[in-house]
């Protein structure tokens, strides 16, 4: 098991990926995480929407816990986060992170969701959601374990 993220978009700026690395390098299974990078649609609005979430779904495994970030999503403590991802895990599921394209995902790609997760009412650009997702999945996996990285 581990965790496994579907990102729209180009590869990581170096900032990011160094940022990244950063704490990738900490995450230990089941928190650890692959990276997979899907390519923007050619396309403009819903018909963007459509094929990248196209895209996501075929690289969802059927029996996935399904972590939609998404804007209008539930927003949730960094100790809540923790705990539904290790119910995923102690319920032998492995994750999948979703990060979509400009446009958003479907209905469908929502609908398949097992939690649709926002980070903020506000929006960030896709490349610091990036950075601010490794350092909650480590976050998570410090909460998880115990350890005093975060402190309520």
């Amino acid at each position: 098991m581990s965790i496994r993220i579907l990102a729209v978009g180009k590869r990581h700026e170096a900032w990011v990926a160094d940022g990244i690395d950063r704490y990738e390098k900490r995450l230990r299974k089941p928190f650890d995480a692959s990276w997979q990078l899907l390519p923007h649609s050619s396309r403009e609005g819903d018909a963007a929407r459509a094929e990248e979430s196209e895209r996501i779904l075929a690289k969802v495994d059927r029996d996935a816990f399904l972590v939609l970030l998404d804007e209008r999503g539930r927003n949730v403590d960094s100790p809540a986060l923790a705990s539904a991802l290790r119910g995923a895990f102690d319920s032998g599921r492995t994750v999948t992170v979703v990060i979509g394209g400009a446009y958003g995902v479907s209905d469908r790609v929502r609908e398949r969701a097992d939690f649709v997760w926002s980070l903020s009412k506000l929006v960030f650009p896709h490349q610091l959601v990036r950075l601010i997702l490794a350092e909650q999945l480590y976050r998570a996996q410090e909460i998880s374990a115990g350890r005093p990285y975060h402190h309520v």
